[in-house]
């Protein structure tokens, strides 16, 4: 687990100084009456609150952020001129600079590309807990450089995260999703050590499935990983589906959908055919689970549900992990998407904004990002 993390209540009066805010503003965006625009602002919102502080400090208040995958390139539909625009009617008084990912120095963590940053900034805040968990040059250099801190909600997920971990109310009902197996199987070893129930859904589960001797037609599969997923199975805290729902197998799907008519399968999906959802019995034992829980942790969808046909599953556990009396923590793009999606944002306890950062928190303990603020010479 991580120690405290600096605070830059500690500053006092910020009258003159300049202050770098790294904030995660990668907020999804699209064209609407010809103008692209931010359509979901829950980040950008969520740090106004620190910038206000700041600004009634007395500092000039300046923010950079990542935007898109530009790969070191000025690409112009990678600007952050949308969430720009979007700022200045939140909180007027904050610059935003030009996407940091425009460089290429940002990613390779160059120390002269981090020096280029602070140039001209007292002090530095890291406010951008969803990007902690990745070495780049805007995380990692600034603490070496001028007296850092970090936001306020950077420190609220640590601190809720390793509470969770630490001393979670029980039972405690982990409910893991997502396409593939290798990108979570870590977290689902850790969380089958600490959870009293580990809820596995989406297309990693098929995986689980293969290792319990199941047919799953042409569904999502990693072969290199099925002997681990045999060994979960075996600790007996892991739940995964007994049914599912889906399609022949080339049949389109997604957001745009399909009108091809959907299949339900039992415990196996046979050849020509593949899984996209829970079924009706898995939904009932999953909900039945979350029910029962004390404290919760959900990060992934069940299944493809941008396509209404196959969005049975994730808004089965969006309701029922809202309509918990439990300690529930929602992580990840999707899950929240799908919260928001229904309606359910406000009937959580927490609303994370870091998926991966979140997920690697729970796994290793630590984020390089957290790392540098903590042994920043300035503590």
């Amino acid at each position: 687990m991580t120690t405290s993390l600096p605070s830059y209540e500690r500053w006092g009066s910020l009258a003159g100084k300049k202050v770098l805010v790294r904030v995660d503003f990668n907020t999804p965006v699209a064209e609407i009456d010809g103008v692209v625009q931010v359509t979901d602002d829950f980040r950008i919102r969520s740090t106004v609150p620190l910038f206000v502080d700041l600004l009634a400090r007395g500092a000039t208040v300046v923010a950079c952020t990542h935007f898109g995958r530009p790969k070191g390139q000025v690409v112009a539909k990678y600007s952050v001129e949308p969430v720009r625009r979007r700022l200045a009617e939140l909180c007027p008084n904050v610059e935003l600079l030009e996407n940091l990912r425009f460089n290429p120095g940002e990613e390779a963590n160059d120390p002269q590309f981090g020096r280029s940053l602070v140039e001209g900034f007292d002090y530095y805040v890291n406010e951008a807990f969803s990007a902690s968990h990745r070495a780049h040059a805007s995380i990692m250099i600034p603490p070496t450089l001028i007296p850092s801190a970090a936001g306020p909600n950077l420190q609220r997920e640590v601190a809720t995260i390793q509470g969770l971990l630490a001393s979670p109310a029980r039972p405690f009902v982990a409910i893991v999703g997502g396409a593939k197996v290798a990108d979570k199987l870590g977290i689902v070893k850790v969380l089958a050590e600490k959870a009293d129930t580990v809820i596995v859904g989406g297309g990693m589960a098929f995986t689980f499935e293969v290792a319990l001797g199941h047919t799953i037609g042409a569904s999502i599969l990693d072969p290199t990983h099925v002997e681990e997923c045999a060994s979960l199975l075996a600790g007996g805290r892991v739940l995964v589906p007994n049914d599912s729902r889906g399609l022949p197998e080339g049949a389109p799907f997604g957001r745009d959908g399909g009108t091809d008519e959907v299949v339900d399968f039992g415990v196996s999906i046979p050849d020509g055919f593949v899984g996209l959802d829970v079924g009706a019995e898995t939904v009932a034992a999953f909900t039945k689970a979350i029910a029962g829980a004390a404290t919760i942790l959900w990060n992934g969808p069940m299944g493809v549900f941008e396509d209404p046909r196959f969005s049975r599953g994730t808004e089965a556990v969006a309701r029922a992990v809202a309509a918990s009396h439990a300690v529930s923590v929602v992580g990840g793009g999707d899950s929240v998407a799908a919260l928001q999606s229904y309606g359910l944002e406000g009937d959580v306890t927490f609303v994370s904004t870091g998926g991966g950062a979140s997920l690697e928190l729970v796994e290793l303990g630590d984020l390089p990002g957290l790392r540098a603020l903590r042994e920043s010479k300035w503590n």
